[in-house]
């Protein structure tokens, strides 16, 4: 079963379902996406596009093939015609085919992917990434309401961290794509002990 996603191509943007994304909307194009989408079904796709960037914003850049379809949750239009969103991610989606359309935006042809609501970890899994997690977050200068962190579910603790954490394109999309929610936790706190090696990076990047 397909259907059709307007997307926003963002580098370094994740969206999980079950998660919220707040955007800023600025461009002429994807304000008019924002548009199409309160119009109809309130959908939009978050995608991360593949491989260099290109210089000029007319270009479309390669994507990857994942991503995840984001429910307007919240909007705020703006005097001036930017928004401020808030997605809620609703399914993982693989693309099947990019379309021919006449929007400014791009928009595709979409395979949804199910994705369980009620996963957990092993009790030592959730403990390493809690470890490294604060570890993590003292490197960085991050203040944190650990009480508030300990009260979250598994699902919400690894899908937040891969939104939030400074990690690069595709180590993040290796985040997205990984097939359940053990391999995205232990992905998690490889890539944190990592960043913690290299400390002073900009992006921690995945080879």
């Amino acid at each position: 079963m397909t259907t059709r996603l307007s997307i926003f191509p963002l580098p370094g943007a994740l969206l999980f379902p079950a998660m919220h994304l707040p955007l800023h909307i600025f461009e002429p194009r994807y304000r008019a996406m924002v548009s199409d989408a309160m119009a109809r079904d309130r959908r939009i796709g978050m995608i991360q596009p593949s491989g260099a960037q290109p210089t000029d914003r007319s270009e479309r850049p390669p994507l990857y093939s994942v991503g995840c379809v984001g429910r307007i949750a919240e909007v705020e239009a703006l005097e001036d015609g930017r928004y401020n969103l808030v997605l809620e991610g609703l399914s993982l989606f693989r693309v099947v085919r990019e379309l021919e359309v006449a929007t400014a935006f791009r928009q595709i042809e979409a395979e949804l992917i199910a994705t369980p609501q009620d996963e957990t970890l092993s009790l030592g899994r959730r403990s390493s990434l809690e470890i490294e997690s604060k570890r993590f977050a003292e490197r960085q200068g991050y203040a944190v309401d650990w009480k508030a962190v300990g009260r979250l579910d598994d699902q919400s603790l690894v899908n937040g961290i891969a939104q939030i954490a400074p990690f690069d394109v595709a180590a993040k999309q290796a985040l997205l794509e990984a097939p359940d929610i053990e391999t995205r936790a232990e992905l998690t706190i490889q890539l944190m002990q990592f960043f913690g090696r290299h400390d002073g990076d900009d992006r921690v990047t995945l080879q």
